[in-house]
């Protein structure tokens, strides 16, 4: 508990205060769907600004609970209004007990992080500006037709083979192949591989990549129909048959509206930052100081 609050962990900590309420309690009756309007609590007019509790003079403000309660994680964001009110007020309660008077001055860490903080919140609800307009289908297609309509379809290849330990057992299949042998029995019999062999040595489809470079080679040098003669790898020697090969078809926008969409959002965040970049006037290389002063810590201790 204490961890968690020196941590700033507010969740954790709300969880642990309001943990007891819900092992004491019974689970609630359904409510009604509407509450009489004899019966609803007459609440106090509230803005950000109004005082929820103070703490040696320290004020804390519906504004301070709505801001951490923004900030908490999604399970939380479910938990009854009141609980989690009261569970935000009393960690702020207790932070500030344990912050301790500043005389109007921040410890010099806790000041530079801060506004490190601002700057990044500030940031993000730029980007969240920026990105609040729904990226549209012209948008998604435009950024499809430039970067993958273009592109050259991958081959795929459908093969069959045949595993064994050495070349002259491979040797000697090549050689009953030619003489009409059954490909497909010949595998289910001899091959090494439990897997295709039951399959009568079919691999299936597959891309460039998937299969030891030897193989792949061999792959790719046949004619569809066309048996190797045998080819070595890590894994024994192979009598591979080529059955088919296609271009495998490029995916549509729709399969890659999540993608495209992320990078039409990256791109729009890039674009404003080059702009506001070329507007301001940057100042870098100001100083030559050495990179490890970066993990001195103590620097900003007190």
């Amino acid at each position: 508990m204490l961890k968690s609050i020196l941590t700033g962990a507010s969740a954790l900590a709300i969880l642990a205060m309001a943990a007891p309420v819900w092992a004491q309690e019974t689970a609630p009756e359904a409510a009604p769907d509407a509450t009489p309007e004899a019966t609803m609590p007459a609440y106090d007019a509230a803005d950000v600004n109004s005082v929820l509790a103070r703490v040696n003079g320290a004020e804390i403000t519906l504004g301070h609970v709505i801001a951490l309660r923004k900030s908490l994680p999604d399970d939380y964001q479910n938990m009854p209004d009141e609980t989690l009110l009261n569970g935000i007020i009393e960690q702020m309660i207790e932070q500030t007990l344990l912050s301790g008077p500043t005389d109007g001055a921040l410890p010099l860490g806790v000041r530079l992080t801060t506004e490190n903080e601002i700057r990044a919140q500030l940031a993000a609800r730029q980007i969240d500006a920026l990105l609040a307009a729904e990226v549209t289908d012209e948008e998604l297609q435009a950024l499809y037709d430039s970067e993958i309509a273009g592109v050259e379809p991958q081959v795929e290849y459908n093969a069959s083979h045949i595993l064994v330990e050495t070349e002259d057992e491979a040797k000697a299949i090549v050689a009953e192949l030619e003489a009409g042998g059954d490909f497909a029995a010949i595998a289910q019999e001899k091959s090494l591989d439990p897997g295709s062999g039951a399959n009568g040595g079919s691999l299936g489809w597959f891309g460039l990549g998937r299969m030891v470079p030897e193989f792949e080679a061999a792959v790719v040098a046949l004619e569809i129909g066309e048996t190797s003669a045998p080819v070595q790898s890590q894994f024994g020697w192979h009598i591979v048959r080529l059955d088919d090969q296609r271009d495998r078809p490029l995916p549509t926008v729709d399969e890659l509206r999540a993608e495209l969409t992320q990078e039409v959002n990256r791109r729009k965040i890039l674009a404003e930052i080059d702009r506001l970049r070329g507007e301001a006037d940057i100042e870098t290389g100001l100083l030559n100081i050495d990179p490890a002063l970066s993990r001195n810590y103590d620097l900003i201790a007190e």
